[in-house]
């Protein structure tokens, strides 16, 4: 997009009343944001959904001004700009109808080919979440996704941190513009997560709004494989994310927790409804999600990959795994269970744990296999 085209869809998106499903309704008529400013009122009055008093918001000539203030902070700040049809515009995204026209982002951002998560929960996180968020990072890890959250207090930066201490790609999507960070507290963590990772966020230069925060969730569920809650009261903005995420056909996951906490039952109530899958450990995302974890592990540069090692150590349950599967050959993980006298949530980590000390691999369809 040449920098008329992207002034012209600036002083679009700051048109009151055009947000991003009108703006692609004009877009998709008129051919570009050039031209929707151009157009003549009877041609844009025929597009569903275009009103009386839209047609005279189009009509203000202040959103120029605004739209040259922001392409200033842009080319100042070398601010990354992805259009809703270039090729650099995350995929998910792609699929949801209000996803933003524009996203702004700064870093070293690349969701090519990648496992993408996205960590959301309460800002008032206990000893149980913190954990919880932290092993469950690490145990994902050899896998190398990216990390989604909101770079608020709580869920959101034990994420943030978690992925940064195992050099994981890291993206916190802000409900406010680039020209300012929130909390100011976490500043100290801006530049350590735009080495791997960095911000996004579909604000341009604007103040910080407390609706902006329920907004900027629908990116939060909406770019990413799947939404994980790791603890959230009965209300909240973790809860909107979970909706929003089943509504775009996203997994939703959430940490069960005692009916007696606080910060549980926002969870338990997603997991009672079936709004969201129970999670207990890395193993039921990798299972739910059907991750290939041999493939996955090739990815990553800073660790080795997932080898078979002389004289294995394995356990009483994990050997009987494995003599089972060396003697059946390739099984599916529900027939190993029956057979072998496993409830699915424990085989899933037990399969994971030898599939890390490399006695086993994943096959297609669930299929598991002796090495």
């Amino acid at each position: 997009m040449n920098d008329e085209e992207l002034f012209h869809v600036l002083a679009l998106l700051q048109v009151e009343g055009v947000g991003d499903v009108i703006s692609k309704k004009l877009l998709a008529h008129c051919g570009s944001a050039t031209f929707v400013f151009k157009a003549k009122t009877s041609q844009l009055a025929s597009i569903d959904g275009i009103g009386s008093v839209l047609l005279k918001n189009l009509k203000d000539k202040s959103v120029f001004e605004k739209a040259e203030s922001e392409m200033k902070f842009i080319n100042a700040n070398t601010i990354n700009v992805s259009y809703f049809l270039d090729d650099n515009y995350p995929e998910r995204l792609k699929h949801c109808i209000d996803g933003p026209v524009l996203l702004f982002s700064s870093g070293n951002i690349d969701f090519q080919n990648r496992k993408t998560i996205s960590i959301v929960g309460t800002r008032q996180i206990t000893s149980y979440g913190t954990e919880f968020c932290k092993k469950l990072i690490a145990d994902l890890a050899p896998l190398n996704p990216i990390i989604i959250s909101g770079f608020a207090y709580g869920v959101d930066i034990v994420a943030h941190q978690a992925a940064m201490e195992h050099n994981l790609q890291t993206v916190g999507v802000l409900a406010h513009g680039l020209n300012q960070i929130y909390p100011k507290t976490h500043k100290k963590y801006v530049s350590k997560m735009e080495e791997n990772g960095g911000f996004m966020t579909d604000f341009g230069v604007r103040p910080i709004r407390k609706e902006n925060f329920v907004k900027r969730n629908r990116i939060v569920a909406g770019i990413s494989e799947a939404t994980i809650v790791i603890e959230s009261a009965d209300k909240g903005g973790s809860l909107i994310t979970a909706t929003m995420a089943n509504d775009y056909n996203r997994d939703v996951f959430a940490v069960p927790g005692r009916t007696t906490d606080k910060y549980s039952q926002g969870c338990n109530t997603l997991i009672k409804t079936q709004k969201a899958n129970l999670l207990s450990s890395a193993a039921d995302l990798i299972y739910m999600l059907n991750w290939d974890i041999g493939i996955a592990s090739k990815t990553r540069n800073d660790k080795k990959s997932i080898q078979k090692q002389l004289f294995v150590s394995l356990d009483d349950e994990e050997q009987k795994i494995y003599t089972y599967l060396q003697k059946n050959g390739k099984e599916l993980l529900d027939t190993i269970a029956l057979h072998c006298d496993f409830p699915i949530y424990k085989i899933s980590g037990i399969l994971l744990n030898m599939e890390l000390k490399g006695v086993i691999r994943p096959l297609p369809g669930k299929l598991f296999e002796a090495i």
